[in-house]
């Protein structure tokens, strides 16, 4: 007699894991945003920059962080966490710099997506007056806010729909502009001088370094996606790698089409003179005014797209640190029923709407003053995460057994070397990128390392003041590599070392023996509640049937401090709930089913 199984609900806390590769590609694509990018970037990079050099550095660009992916895939598989890099960087660099780390992605992604707000209202009502609807930007940037609340709001599945539908539909426009321009110019439409040394060597190479980079912007939220994955162990890795990919060659590949559709010694001065027009005056050569119509929509529609996925990786962020309680602890707080970070995502919303309002009010300009001063800091600020992630990755493999010369080595090396660069040419050129001489909004770099002294500070009080606290911070249960295939075998004992092993901190060496996430540490003996053990599977069938307190834990955390419950101290969530730091991975085991 055969029967239907089906997967159990999430526990009260968690994350529903209901996410694939394709799914984590779509939203890594769509914070990059590709047809924005080519629109309000690539002209400013042929302009400013090294002119038809461009699609050459796009390349280069992608190279350099597929480097910094190597790494980043490698520990992705390890450890599986919604913190991304708070998560990542405690694994190589200790908590000081992970609370750091937190707080500055929080910082950046905020910012990230209120400046997308900006460029979406700013260009959809200039769009819409072209075509005779008239309506103030503050009112396009309401609705798009109200939109992206109730995205937000709802389970991720619904969001990775909308930002599926948007990025087939801006990389189709892009792909027949390209084909139309193929089949007027033929081969010459693709001109060698754009890979020649003598062009790489023109001056303005380290400007469009810069725009080449902060066009990946988004590339590596996969990770923050972990605790949602059906395969975190190999969705998150391989997504990261299928994205950058693609992404490096569809950015590569259509700016060489625009340098062959211009004309390499003209592409520098054409470009400075359209700017953002510059794609749409293409498509009113090689296709139709209709399609260019169809464009300006659809840019409007990556816009938004970029918006949410950055509204999502920062709603995200805010829940882990909630759930942490570095942030206020609401924010750590799962929708009972669409079982998303529900108060992270409004309280990302509120952050947005205020600072928009207060640039409204000040009659600053949309555009000129929100966006390029909130994606100017939102962009460096992931640039200079990533090349601390490189480091991080270099630093929790160091002492392992499983470390290897290239995967763990030397790709986050020249990983970690590129977007220093990177980071160091963003710096350098902030006025250039955000556009604006502004002192105030040149001062705006000074906040990311005034956020950075902060998270390091309480990293260090809570060490010494709360102790409890900050043994639990960014702790996550790692993966064990598996050389053999898990073989079903009879029910027999299994160890809990054979099914976890734990994330050791660099400062902490000391808890060596209480390794284990003090949250699941303390439910070894709260049978009631193990029904949610791991990814939802009953911790009574963990070693096949023995104890649930031999199979959840082999020790125990710390006592809570300060009258915390001792179900879970300092997150209010059930004892065996996830309102996890970090979930189990299935197939660690061979006895695990």
């Amino acid at each position: 007699m055969s029967h239907t199984s089906c997967a159990p609900p999430p526990a009260p806390g968690q994350l529903t894991a209901t996410l694939t590769t394709p799914k984590i590609v779509f939203l890594i694509i769509a914070a990059a945003a590709p047809l924005a990018a080519m629109v309000a970037t690539v002209p400013l990079a042929f302009a400013l920059g090294n002119g038809p050099g461009v699609p050459a550095l796009f390349v280069f660009a992608g190279l350099t962080l597929m480097c910094f992916c190597v790494g980043y895939a490698a520990i992705s598989r390890r450890v599986v966490n919604a913190g991304g890099f708070y998560t990542y960087i405690s694994c190589g660099l200790g908590r000081p710099p992970a609370v750091a780390a937190g707080l500055i992605a929080t910082l950046a992604y905020n910012t990230a997506s209120t400046g997308l707000l900006g460029s979406f209202a700013y260009f959809t009502h200039l769009i819409a007056a072209q075509h005779g609807i008239s309506l103030p930007w503050q009112l396009w940037a309401a609705a798009g806010l109200l939109a992206i609340a109730v995205l937000g709001y709802r389970q991720i599945d619904l969001s990775v729909r909308v930002l599926g539908v948007a990025m087939c539909c801006e990389v189709g426009i892009l792909l027949i502009l390209a084909a139309a321009v193929l089949l007027r110019h033929g081969h010459h439409a693709l001109p060698a001088t754009s890979f020649s040394t003598h062009t790489l060597s023109h001056p303005g190479i380290g400007v469009t370094m810069m725009f080449a980079f902060i066009s990946f912007i988004g590339i590596e939220s996969a990770a923050l996606y972990g605790e949602e994955s059906r395969h975190p162990e190999r969705s998150v890795a391989r997504a990261t790698y299928i994205a950058i990919s693609l992404i490096a060659l569809f950015y590569g590949f259509i700016s060489w089409i625009a340098v062959g559709a211009v004309g390499p010694g003209h592409i520098r001065a054409v470009a400075g003179q359209e700017l953002g027009d510059l794609f749409f005056r293409l498509s009113d050569d090689y296709l139709t005014s209709t399609l260019t119509s169809l464009m300006q929509i659809l840019l409007c529609l990556s816009l938004f797209a970029g918006w949410l996925a950055l509204h999502n990786a920062a709603n995200r962020y805010m829940f882990v640190l909630g759930r942490e309680r570095i942030l206020p602890s609401a924010l750590g707080t799962v929708h009972p029923r669409h079982a998303s970070p529900f108060r992270a995502s409004l309280a990302q919303t509120l952050f947005s709407l205020l600072l928009a309002t207060v640039f409204a009010l000040a009659g600053l300009d949309p555009y000129l003053g929100l966006t390029t001063s909130m994606l100017g800091i939102g962009t460096l600020g992931i640039v200079l995460l990533q090349a601390v992630a490189c480091l991080s990755v270099i630093g929790y493999f160091r002492r392992r057994p499983d470390r290897h010369w290239w995967r763990t080595t030397l790709a986050p090396a020249l990983g970690f070397l590129g977007l220093a660069a990177a980071t160091f040419l963003v710096v350098d050129n902030f006025a250039t990128m955000t556009g604006t001489d502004n002192p105030v909004v040149g001062l705006l770099p000074w906040l990311i390392l005034a956020v950075a002294a902060a998270g390091i500070a309480y990293a260090l009080w809570l060490r010494q003041a709360r102790p409890a606290r900050y043994a639990r911070l960014a702790g996550v249960h790692t993966r064990q590599e598996n050389t053999t295939p898990a073989r079903h075998e009879p029910a027999r004992h299994t160890e809990p070392t054979e099914l976890l092993e734990h994330t050791e901190h660099p400062e902490h060496a000391e808890h060596a023996g209480q390794a284990e996430h003090p949250e699941h540490a303390e439910h070894a003996g709260q049978a009631e509640h193990a029904g949610h053990a791991g990814q939802g599977g009953h911790a009574g069938q963990a070693g096949q049937g023995e104890p649930a307190e031999r199979a959840a834990h082999a020790g125990r955390s710390e006592p809570a401090e300060h009258g915390e419950p001792a179900e879970h101290a300092g997150h209010g969530e059930p004892a065996g709930a996830a309102g996890q730091a970090g979930r189990t991975v299935p197939g660690r085991a061979t006895a695990r089913r």
